[in-house]
């Protein structure tokens, strides 16, 4: 049973497929350059896309847009440490802002930063200080064959082989061969991303957290956790985590994030706002030094690049998100346009995450080799087809790494309904049926930074 009520609409139309096919080739094939009013529904991305609750509306007006010692910031400070556990925070216009002033603070060249997966921008800022991304994902991360076949209750156990309970979680054996082959001291930070937006939104069991914390310790290196999704990775561990059944979201979350020495957050995913995020630490010297690069990149440590009005819907928001019906209904909402796509037939990611559903671009398109893009093809035709709007996380997102042809259709947080879900998967339906005329895509242009080229770069449809 959906937990809200509509209290004010959008109009949104699908524009005709003579239009479709014309934005789509004037876009140079990549999605991010279509204009949003020639989107029918778009799920290119759950990040700030979502509907703030008349609480945050009714937050925005008692903005308090001082330049230093904002009463706003107090409320989101003090949100902050309620929800998360962290009593010092310093905030950022967004996740990325706040990765900004986190690994910037802590990074030197040559250092090697492990993570379950780093997701493209924390990728990209690693590398931008001089740093080496590694990522130490599990076996079951990436098994899409077999994925799905441990989704039951479990016990969260740490097993790096045969569970798909926790397909997110950070692999100690993969770090540890990492850790061997790097050398003693060379691994500076290890991060835990909460869900594992790379690996197709799957959880993170708090026995991992706990482990990772072990092993940080044991090598000397920073622990942080990638909180973004921090609710929805706690309504998980209550369903698949033994020790957690009888436990409230916010008392798992805390739990969970209490292991941490810092947190980078972007607040427009379960902060439930449309911008903004911070770093927040217990670490005194830490929050010193991030102070000063946020001034140098932000903004006064009391506002972060941020309006006191958003600070104001952020703080509410972060509240809203360990409610367990809200947490409840956001992870079932996931799971029924799972269900919709599935029984039309499209090849997906499972057991569905928290935030997404992945479609497994390599089958839904077989004869599309994996130099043309599968992932990218499909999101090209899903929009052609039907107006819909996704992004691929696959070869063209992640240059030179391993990772599936996969394409996320990211769900807005309280903003579509079951009749747009059906829409998509009937879409999906119909690319499906038509697969054998989908041509491969090859780059007509691409950015300097290889890490961000799936945001701006061109394409163009493989001739043959």
């Amino acid at each position: 049973m959906v937990t809200y009520r509509s209290t004010m609409v959008e109009r949104i139309d699908l524009p005709s497929r003579e239009t479709r096919e014309r934005r789509l080739e004037e876009a140079g094939y990549n999605v991010f350059n279509l204009a949003a009013a020639d989107v029918f529904v778009d799920l290119l991305t759950d990040s700030g896309t979502g509907t703030m609750s008349n609480d945050q509306w009714a937050a925005l007006i008692r903005g308090d847009e001082s330049y230093a010692g904002s009463r706003s910031f107090e409320r989101l400070e003090s949100a902050v440490e309620d929800v998360m556990g962290f009593p010092r925070v310093v905030p950022a216009h967004q996740g990325r802002g706040a990765e900004n002033v986190l690994y910037g603070t802590l990074l030197e060249e040559g250092d090697v930063v492990l993570n379950n997966t780093h997701f493209d921008t924390t990728r990209a800022h690693v590398a931008n200080q001089g740093a080496d991304p590694v990522d130490c994902p599990v076996d079951a991360a990436f098994d899409l064959e077999s994925a799905g076949a441990d989704a039951g209750a479990g016990t969260g156990a740490d097993s790096e082989t045969d569970s798909h309970e926790f397909a997110g979680n950070f692999s100690l054996e993969r770090a540890r061969s990492v850790v061997d082959d790097a050398g003693e001291g060379a691994v500076s930070v290890v991060i835990q991303t909460i869900t594992n937006n790379s690996a197709a939104g799957q959880p993170v069991s708090v026995e991992n957290t706990r482990r990772v914390r072990r092993f940080a310790d044991e090598i000397d290196a920073t622990f942080v956790i990638d909180a973004c999704r921090f609710a929805e990775n706690a309504a998980f561990v209550r369903e698949r985590e033994n020790e957690f059944s009888d436990a409230s979201i916010d008392e798992i979350a805390r739990e969970q994030l209490g292991y941490a020495d810092a947190v980078v957050m972007s607040g427009k995913k379960d902060g439930l706002a449309n911008i903004g995020g911070f770093v927040a630490t217990t670490d005194r010297d830490l929050l010193a030094e991030c102070k000063q690069r946020a001034i140098l990149y932000e903004g006064f440590p009391t506002y972060g690049g941020m309006a006191g009005r958003d600070m104001e819907a952020m703080a509410v928001g972060l509240r809203e998100a360990v409610e367990d019906a809200y947490a409840t209904d956001r992870i079932e909402q996931v799971r029924t346009f799972g269900r919709l796509l599935e029984d039309a037939g499209v090849p997906i990611y499972t057991p569905v995450g928290g935030h997404a559903v992945y479609l497994d671009a390599a089958a839904a398109l077989p004869h599309v080799p994996s130099a043309e893009f599968p992932g990218q093809a499909l999101v090209c035709e899903l929009y052609r087809e039907g107006g819909v709007r996704g992004v691929e996380l696959g070869s063209f997102a992640f240059p030179d790494t391993d990772r599936p042809e996969l394409v996320r259709l990211a769900l807005p947080r309280r903003t579509y309904h079951r009749d747009h879900l059906e829409h998509v998967a009937e879409t999906a339906r119909t690319v499906l049926e038509k697969r054998e005329a989908v041509s491969g895509l090859e780059l007509a242009s691409e950015p300097s930074i290889p890490e961000l080229r799936h945001f701006t770069a061109e394409l163009r449809p493989v001739s043959r």
